[in-house]
């Protein structure tokens, strides 16, 4: 029997458990510019609450619901073998990617490269100054791809912000060659509409396909004018990767979307998608796209069709990533309600909001459906100081059973299992307490992915921590190895 709880006992539960030229790649040898947060994950470092909640939040740790101000407490089935602090990038910790002994981590202001090949002393490689929120990244052998979503002066790594009014700002995707490690260099960047909150690629022999996700658009923006009802495809020669542009914008939604508020109150109006998942093996993907979620083929990469799609109008209000199980009959939807700002694991907002959404997959080919199963939520209380909501998670491979990771920002990694996709349970985690008790602060877990027997976690705050899982239901997945990982792009982990 696993023991979930290794610090005091808690008293409250939320609920139910359910380089081109004139461009430059700067090796930081100073300090980096700021960052700049945007919508969707904004990111805001500090917001005031009333002395009441303060209070409420002292409290709650004096009395062990809640760890103490940074106190680390975990189950006892993980270990936390190391964390690295945040060095010259001082900006907001985003995603993750990993190839071979590296592991790529993401930050407003670049993105740093750590050998893991000792998980528990994870080493700096190199870190390069780019600025340009949020900077999602992904690898593809020699290829690093970065995401610009903030309006720049220009394309290069030494740009300034500009009004996204102006023309000649610059927003859309980078890419960079990694084939030093110790020297990255920037190769290419490609304009698209609205710019680039999140990216997938599809990855084939000589090209890269990516898939670029971005929203919120506006009449003043000459470069991200509505409607925007898809996303841009770019291809990328990987031998020529200068010669990198968009091929296709493909109209997900010919209706417009979801259309938000007044019709549906406290639901995003969908102007985009947010993030998109791909099974390349299985030619499927998933979007999770503000207001709507959708299911549809990639058979052909330059043009996705769609083949369901779902709203939940009710307890989603942000839909922002999706999860495939390995089997591809079930796909985890996550609800970033609040926008990554917002306190929203507390009784006040229940079980079922700023949650997972089960759905299985039923049917055959194009006639495949998404069926709602259930929420889950993880039901450890936190401090309506810190901002807790469901992000970004990977599969644990362990054939014939739904396991996952996932972080939850200041709700920390949970560990949970969905193979029964109408009663999901968490069978670990771990998590900091509180980084403030008088303000709510962005902080904790932007993204926790399993790779190659370790779980990596990117504290938006804290640096790159690294947790090992002994549990003989996930024990099975230390034996699988994998080259590459890019979560978005999801490997076939037992037919390789």
């Amino acid at each position: 029997m696993i023991s979930l709880h290794t610090s005091p006992v808690r008293r409250r539960r939320l609920g139910v458990a359910t380089a081109a030229a004139g461009m430059l790649a700067t090796l930081l040898m100073a300090g980096p510019a700021a960052a700049t947060p945007d919508p969707g994950d904004r990111g805001e470092a500090r917001t005031g609450v009333s002395a009441a909640r303060q209070a409420e939040a002292r409290a709650a740790i004096e009395s062990g619901e809640v760890p103490g101000v940074d106190e680390i407490v975990h189950s006892s089935n993980i270990t936390h073998l190391a964390n690295v602090p945040k060095d010259a990038l001082k900006g907001l910790n985003t995603d993750l990617a990993f190839q071979g002994k590296y592991a790529f981590a993401g930050n407003y202001d670049g993105f740093r490269i750590f050998d893991i090949s000792n998980p528990s002393a994870p080493k700096t490689v190199s870190q390069v100054l780019c600025p340009g929120s949020q900077n999602d990244i992904s690898v593809s052998g020699n290829l690093l791809f970065l995401s610009t979503d903030s309006s720049r002066s220009d394309n290069s790594c030494t740009s300034t912000t500009q009004p996204a009014t102006e023309k000649s700002s610059w927003e859309g995707m980078k890419v960079f060659d990694i084939s030093d490690k110790r020297n990255p260099k920037y190769v290419a960047a490609v304009e698209t509409a609205c710019g680039s909150h999140t990216h997938t690629l599809v990855p084939e022999r000589k090209n890269v396909y990516v898939y670029v996700s971005s929203y919120s658009p506006s009449a003043t923006f000459p470069d991200c004018q509505p409607p925007h009802d898809g996303i841009s495809v770019i291809k990328v020669p990987r031998n020529a990767p200068e010669k990198a542009a968009v091929v296709n914008f493909p109209v997900l939604f010919p209706d417009g979307g979801n259309p938000g508020a007044p019709e549906n109150p406290g639901v995003s109006k969908t102007t985009g998608c947010h993030d998109i998942t791909v099974l390349p093996s299985k030619d499927l993907a998933a979007g999770a796209c503000m207001g709507d979620g959708l299911l549809f083929s990639i058979k052909d990469p330059e043009n996705p069709k769609i083949i369901d799609r779902v709203q939940d109008n009710v307890n989603f209000a942000f839909w922002h990533s999706a999860t495939f199980n390995q089997t591809t009959d079930k796909v985890v939807f996550t609800d970033e309600l609040g926008g990554g700002g917002a306190a929203t694991c507390n009784e006040e907002i229940g079980p079922k909001r700023g949650a997972n959404g089960i759905y299985d997959i039923v049917g055959k080919g194009d006639h495949r459906k998404l069926v709602f199963r259930s929420y889950f939520k993880i039901d450890r209380p936190q401090a309506d100081t810190e901002v807790c909501v469901a992000h970004n998670g990977s599969i644990i491979p362990v054939k014939g059973r739904d396991l996952m990771v996932q972080a939850w920002y200041q709700g920390g990694v949970s560990v949970w299992d969905f193979t029964d996709s109408s009663k999901p349970k968490e069978i670990g985690y771990f998590e900091r307490g509180p980084v403030s008790t008088d303000a709510v602060t962005t902080a904790g877990p932007w993204s926790a992915y399993y790779y190659n027997g370790y779980i990596y976690s990117n504290d938006i705050a804290k640096g790159f921590d690294v947790l090992k899982l002994d549990d003989r239901r996930t024990d099975p997945a230390k034996r699988v190895r994998l080259d590459e990982l890019n979560v978005q792009t999801q490997p076939d982990y037992f037919d390789r």
